[in-house]
């Protein structure tokens, strides 16, 4: 939870201090601080968040609440992945041509955007009838479904391109887009964490109290 924290503080300082203070954050995507003289403020917040996303991995296998084999530990794992990748092949300026690690780059920015969401989706979906977690079940859940709506301006922007005749990325704010569904995949990855959090709180509880008992059963057998 620290570690996608401090990946938050950091993409919000980018849009305050100069130069990346300069772009637009309604028309210019995230990653086009990577291009900047503080770029590698950047660099080290996506990597925050992918040790974040891998450290919850973890945590909810630890705590039995996700299989390591399973199609959402899967998810997870690839979503951490795809973050690193939008760092190891930085944006590309398309206007000076094409680029293969800046497509590299695009399929990484979607494999996380899509795989992180999905992960929590299948998660919640298990554990949405379980007693002690149906809650956290719903908010992973239905946080995953918001994310995965929050393409929805993108996918309009590309059906209606062939009759509008406006490139998709320039008929709608994509930065504004891109930034929302950024903070939706945040808020999505958090829920996990915390759920991971309280699981292993529970279960470490629950582990210590037999042990609590037979202490103090031997202590009133010696009295």
């Amino acid at each position: 939870m620290c570690a996608i924290v401090l990946g938050v503080v950091l993409v919000g300082m980018l849009h305050v201090v100069p130069p990346s203070a300069n772009l637009s954050p309604v028309r210019r995507t995230i990653s086009e601080y990577a291009l900047l003289r503080n770029g590698w403020v950047f660099d080290t917040a996506v990597l925050a968040l992918a040790a974040g996303a891998t450290a919850t991995l973890v945590a909810l296998v630890g705590a039995r609440l996700l299989a390591i084999w399973s199609a959402a530990s899967g998810a997870l794992l690839v979503g951490a992945a795809g973050l690193a990748g939008v760092v190891v092949f930085p944006k590309h300026n398309w206007a000076v041509g094409p680029s293969m690690h800046g497509d590299i780059h695009r399929v990484a920015s979607l494999v996380a955007f899509v795989s992180l969401p999905l992960a929590a989706i299948l998660l919640g979906r298990a554990w949405r009838r379980h007693p002690s977690w149906r809650r956290h079940a719903f908010w992973a859940l239905s946080l995953g479904v918001l994310t995965l709506l929050c393409f929805a301006p993108i996918v309009i922007a590309i059906l209606t391109e062939p009759i509008t005749g406006v490139p998709w990325w320039r008929a709608l704010p994509l930065g504004a887009v891109e930034r929302l569904l950024g903070s939706a995949v945040v808020a999505t990855v958090l829920a996990l964490a915390w759920w991971a959090a309280r699981a292993n709180r529970f279960a470490t509880a629950a582990a210590e109290v037999p042990t609590q008992r037979t202490v103090t059963w031997s202590d009133r057998s010696l009295s």
